[in-house]
């Protein structure tokens, strides 16, 4: 026990120092604290995880009470078409989050609360390609612009550091961090960093990654977000208008959790309730392409088909010139 302590009392003398070099007055000591506790024997780093209820029963369940509101967690896409998918996901996380804010703090005060906004953290590379919020957009999902912050730094570095003095600040309600596929400069000790400065101001940081891969990091939960067909628009009496386009729907797929069981789940997005609902496989409308539009058998091949085309012209046969 008396080496272990030795120990512990070196290394946090060894981040101190190197904080100290970088130039960073930030409050590393608590961070590295958490990190410290949870590396104790019998400790789990789960149990003091607050979480953002979905709503939704089942993938609550396997998020083991939610999103964390102290941690890291990351949301991604396949490729950048799917990024409006992935994008309007993480903010409707982040309206939800509001909205519980908010409806907490007036029921606590008795009135109208003011809730901290919301900072966007933009990928240049990843904006030239899939655009930037839109502030009606943001209204009709759900979101107040006058309560969205927006940030495209040039570069990388400077992204990171702007997410760790965001946590640091505890000025924002939710972080939102985009990058770009898997940039070399972004990986798992950046990641643990990012995770311990969430954790330690009780921020919750989305990593919103834009056609990228797999890859170890320190994220709590990673999701895999893909564009899912949305119903028609319900009416009042609880039938579906036919030809209409109903709330956005996204298809979830669960790939890091503390349960090693797959889950994959289609929810579509009330950005007026601010509330998600499941949609049943045998609700879900498929895809252009998954079956045909009619069940029927083919039709058969025209008996009455022209004939191949003929040969153009005639062949005439020159002599080659002396």
């Amino acid at each position: 026990m008396a080496e272990a302590a030795v120990a512990r009392d070196t290394l946090f003398a060894l981040r101190e120092t190197i904080a100290r070099l970088e130039g960073r007055p930030i409050p590393a000591l608590a961070a590295v604290a958490h990190e410290v506790l949870a590396a104790e024997p019998g400790a789990d780093p789960a149990d003091d995880v607050q979480s953002l209820a979905t709503g939704v029963a089942d993938l609550d369940e396997a998020m083991q009470g939610g999103v964390p509101l102290n941690g890291l967690t990351e949301i991604r896409s396949l490729a950048l078409r799917d990024a409006g998918a992935a994008s309007g996901f993480t903010l409707a996380l982040a309206a939800r989050l509001r909205a519980l804010a908010v409806q907490a703090g007036g029921q606590a005060a008795g009135k109208s609360a003011t809730v901290s906004p919301v900072l966007w953290i933009g990928d240049t590379v990843a904006a030239m390609e899939a655009g930037l919020p839109y502030a009606i957009g943001l209204r009709d999902f759900g979101l107040e612009p006058a309560g969205f912050l927006q940030a495209l730094p040039r570069k990388l570095e400077e992204a990171l550091w702007l997410a760790e003095v965001a946590l640091a600040s505890a000025a924002f309600a939710v972080v939102i961090l985009e990058v770009r596929g898997n940039p070399a400069r972004f990986g798992l000790t950046e990641s643990r960093r990012l995770a311990l400065r969430a954790k330690a101001a009780g921020r919750p940081l989305f990593l919103l990654r834009q056609a990228g891969e797999e890859e170890a990091s320190s994220a709590l939960f990673r999701l895999l977000v893909e564009p899912a067909p949305a119903l028609a628009r319900p009416l009042p009496d609880g039938s579906l208008l036919g030809g209409s386009i109903g709330h956005p729907a996204f298809r979830l797929t669960l790939e890091k959790s503390r349960n090693p069981a797959p889950f994959s789940i289609t929810l579509e997005w009330n950005a007026h309730d601010r509330q998600f609902a499941p949609v049943l496989d045998a609700q879900r409308p498929a895809f252009p392409g998954e079956y045909a539009a009619h069940s029927g058998a083919d039709l058969s091949a025209s008996a009455d088909r022209p004939d191949r085309p003929q040969a153009m012209g005639s062949v005439v046969a020159f002599g080659r010139p002396a």
